[in-house]
């Protein structure tokens, strides 16, 4: 086993299994994907840190904790498409390609994207489509999705987004407030999402995703 291979293996035994994350899915995922391969060259020995790590332009790797509980949440099935928001360097997409039928990745950086999908390439991940494109606009035109999962924290998440989820899909995002934040998960029956608490977390602010300022008389 390699340096990497173990420590990919060390974070699944103390970052993921003592975090109540128990679909096997999720578990057989983050082990097999190389997580060292999606972040800059010189971020590399700290791929497996037990934070969001960050990767530029204003994006992180969510820690492995906060992305293993929202998939366990979300329960993604293998006959599914999902979008995945804020790719980053694809880490995310991957993961989630081992669970999902499809991922269509969105990155508003061009430079990310193109990164996202040479990596993508290289670790012989071809269920992912990865576009260029506003945060806040997805991918309308591959929709609808079973499920949608946004990388960062949101302070509301835009009818632009939540139209583009399936009836009976569920979406995933970090809410930001104030110095904490919370994930939850929505589930949208009847065209309306109605969200629940799933767990504490923590990540930066997504452009777009702010809330909109007050008026002040």
């Amino acid at each position: 086993m390699n340096d990497f291979a173990a420590r990919r293996t060390m974070m699944v035994d103390t970052q993921i299994r003592p975090s109540d994350i128990t679909s096997l899915p999720v578990i057989a995922a983050m082990l097999a994907v190389p997580r060292e391969e999606f972040v800059p060259a010189a971020r590399r020995p700290v791929a497996y840190s037990g934070d969001n790590l960050d990767i530029g332009h204003g994006r992180v790797l969510l820690e492995p904790r906060t992305l293993g509980k929202l998939l366990n949440a979300l329960a993604i099935q293998p006959d599914e498409l999902v979008l995945d928001l804020a790719c980053g360097y694809g880490y995310s997409s991957a993961v989630i390609a081992r669970m999902a039928e499809a991922v269509v990745a969105i990155e508003a950086e061009a430079e990310l994207a193109a990164e996202a999908e040479h990596r993508l390439a290289d670790a012989g991940v071809f269920n992912v489509a990865v576009l260029t494109a506003p945060l806040t606009e997805g991918a309308p035109r591959q929709g609808p999705y079973d499920v949608i999962v946004v990388e960062g924290a949101v302070h509301e998440v835009p009818d632009t987004i939540t139209d583009q989820l399936r009836d009976g899909g569920r979406i995933g995002a970090v809410f930001a407030e104030g110095a904490l934040g919370v994930a939850r998960i929505g589930l949208k029956v009847n065209g309306r999402v109605t969200w629940r608490y799933a767990f504490n977390a923590n990540a930066p602010l997504l452009d777009g995703f702010a809330r909109a300022p007050g008026f002040s008389l």
